[in-house]
């Protein structure tokens, strides 16, 4: 594969049809063999797209080009997709769905399933790390079901953005910041919103909105926890976050780092940070609530956090909403506070990416 070539690709799905067409039969019987699809059909997709991108090379013109939601990519390309956010694909072009969820919708023709070698029905439910395939004379929508997905996509793609909450420009804002790190997951910025925050994940969030992680890094005091691995940055947050009297722990002597955070527990960290809450409350049945009467959360964001599964993405979006928030008994936003204390810059803030969306 050489570069991405979008003027090509017309001249590779049709070698990529061709190729199906012999490998599928009919219509009546579109399958093929697991064992043919991985080795022999791809190969000799590989084959022919590498053949007409050598044999057109010289057809194209400097810097090539792409519209506004459109895309070729003749290798694997990555991308962060949102809820209701639409890939439309056509004979040859691929989608591997790498976290989130998704489903294919399509009037005619099929989809395989590569990995499984097996046609993917019209609304079939896309699974985690299959590559999926158009085949010929097929048009079809990949429909984003979560709330944030990341997907390789391969061929001539369109993607059709929707209106949903824009979790993924929330957290690369954060990140602009010096608010969100994210994970050492090699995909998706290693944003992983998808996945459940744990309870030192959120402690680390939540001393980091505080404005305090250099002092939580250079802390060198002992961790009183005894499931809190002595010497890591786990260890520095943690120890100074209960020195502080910001958390008092799980009891009997534990953190408890890696369990689920949910929606309360988090919301509760950040009605501290605001200073409208203290670790002395250990009632947290209440945080949602509280949340919105400090005008934290909108009542219909409290419903969603009530309703839905907490995950990093929510925990972005209640951090990145907390922003502007006033800190209590104050004039001043949480982010200018920020500013004040040296996190970040009013050029980062205004640099961050741009986030479009309507409030529940």
């Amino acid at each position: 594969m050489r570069k991405k070539i979008s003027i090509l690709f017309p001249l590779c799905l049709m070698a990529a049809a061709v190729v199906w067409a012999a490998a599928a039969g009919d219509a009546a019987n579109p399958l093929a063999s697991l064992s043919y699809l991985n080795s022999v059909f791809t190969n000799k997709v590989d084959a022919a797209v590498d053949s007409r991108l050598d044999s057109a090379a010289g057809l194209l013109p400097q810097g090539g080009g792409s519209t506004a939601g459109a895309g070729s990519a003749a290798s694997w390309t990555e991308r962060r997709v949102k809820r209701d956010d639409i890939i439309q694909a056509s004979t040859g072009d691929g989608v591997l769905l790498l976290a989130g969820s998704g489903q294919v919708n399509y009037s005619s023709g099929a989809v395989v399933d590569v990995t499984e070698g097996t046609v993917l029905p019209s609304g079939g439910s896309l699974t985690l790390r299959h590559r999926y395939l158009v085949a010929e004379d097929t048009a079809a929508n990949f429909v984003v079901t979560s709330k944030t997905a990341v997907v390789d996509w391969q061929g001539a793609c369109t993607f059709l953005e929707s209106t949903s909450t824009d979790y993924n420009a929330m957290a690369a804002a954060l990140k602009a910041m010096h608010l969100f790190q994210g994970s050492a997951t090699g995909y998706g910025q290693g944003f992983d919103l998808e996945a459940v925050p744990t309870r030192l994940q959120a402690l680390i969030m939540f001393i980091r909105v505080l404005g305090e992680e250099s002092e939580a890094l250079a802390w060198n005091g002992t961790c009183p926890f005894t499931d809190v691995q002595p010497g890591s940055n786990g260890a520095k947050y943690v120890g100074y976050a209960y020195e502080k009297g910001y958390t008092n722990g799980y009891g009997n002597g534990q953190f408890r780092p890696y369990i689920p955070v949910n929606a309360r527990q988090y919301t509760e960290f950040i009605l501290r940070a605001l200073g409208y809450s203290s670790a002395a409350n250990t009632d947290l049945s209440t945080a949602l609530d509280r949340a919105r009467s400090a005008g934290l959360l909108t009542e219909g964001e409290a419903d969603m956090l009530r309703r839905d599964n907490f995950l990093r993405a929510d925990l972005v979006y209640i951090s990145y909403y907390a922003l502007e928030v006033p800190v209590s008994g104050t004039g001043v936003t949480l982010s200018q506070r920020l500013m004040e204390k040296g996190v970040f810059t009013q050029f980062e803030r205004d640099s961050a990416p741009p986030v479009l969306n309507w409030r529940l």
